[in-house]
């Protein structure tokens, strides 16, 4: 089982964002090896922009790079997810995650038939249930998951991205491993029973999440909110993106319409306070 800081990873894109650029996953790779690993394609991967071949070659690309890849395989529709989550089995993926579909407010009958039809695509691979209420427009109820466990044996956890506290600490439920998606959590969230973290802030400072989940009551676990909000200032795919070439990483700005860059005023400032953080 997967547990500790993985990073919720970019995806190096070129050509205005139209194309993947494969040749930075190697060295983007290489810069995240002190990680327990990543979770692919979720919502900082620009996963649900990307076509199902995209998708499929991006989970390759990181699992070629010697990376224990979580794939997120979420998708609009119940037979592309399954389709994802099928291929993640072959390509070796270490477990799958799938967020509740985006746009339609599915009744818990409908939202149990699709993560349990994913679930069984994955086994007998970990299936993770991506709880995000903000980027899927509702939240999973406690009942599908209490009902998921009767059909999906594999199921293992969760990945919750919600906040405040007393909209994560619902989802820590007994025997299933619980990953904290809002860093400035991870303290309270890994003294309360969570296994890890999945953060966005550890896809361009691995170093500072896998410190602050291995120590959650010092100081780093402490300065990731703020470091977080400096980074929302911006248009944080882009940023986050920026950050990693200013680190040495040769990952292009590049993101996927209608997620748009950075203006130049914007990358002055960003690398401004880059510099002073």
């Amino acid at each position: 089982m997967v547990k500790g800081a993985l990073a919720a990873a970019v995806t190096p894109l070129r050509d205005g964002g139209d194309a993947l650029d494969e040749g930075a996953f190697a060295p983007y790779c290489e810069f995240l090896r002190g990680l327990d690993g990543v979770l692919a394609l979720g919502t900082t991967g620009e996963g649900i922009l990307l076509g199902a071949e995209e998708r499929k070659r991006v989970l390759e690309l990181f699992l070629a790079g010697g990376l224990r890849a979580i794939a997120h395989c979420g998708a609009q529709t119940t037979s592309t997810t399954v389709e994802l989550a099928a291929h993640a089995v072959e390509a070796g993926a270490a477990g799958v995650a799938v967020i509740g579909p985006p746009y339609f407010q599915l009744d818990e009958d409908a939202l149990l038939a699709h993560f349990a039809a994913a679930a069984a695509a994955c086994a007998p691979l970990p299936f993770y249930v991506y709880e995000f209420e903000r980027a899927s427009g509702y939240a999973v109820p406690l009942d599908v998951l209490a009902r998921l466990r009767e059909f999906a044996p594999n199921l293992a956890g969760l990945k919750v991205s919600d906040a405040p506290w007393e909209r994560f600490a619902p989802y820590l439920v007994d025997g299933l491993d619980v990953f904290v998606g809002p860093e400035a959590l991870i303290g309270e969230g890994m003294r309360a029973g969570a296994v890890g973290a999945v953060s966005a802030l550890a896809a361009a400072f691995p170093e500072r999440v896998a410190a602050a989940v291995r120590d959650p009551g010092g100081s780093e676990a402490e300065g990731l909110a703020a470091l977080r909000a400096g980074i929302e200032r911006f248009p944080r795919h882009a940023a986050l993106k920026r950050v990693l070439a200013r680190r040495g990483v040769p990952v292009r700005e590049d993101v996927r319409a209608p997620l748009r860059g950075l203006r130049d005023d914007e990358r002055a400032e960003l690398d401004r306070w880059l510099e002073s953080s």
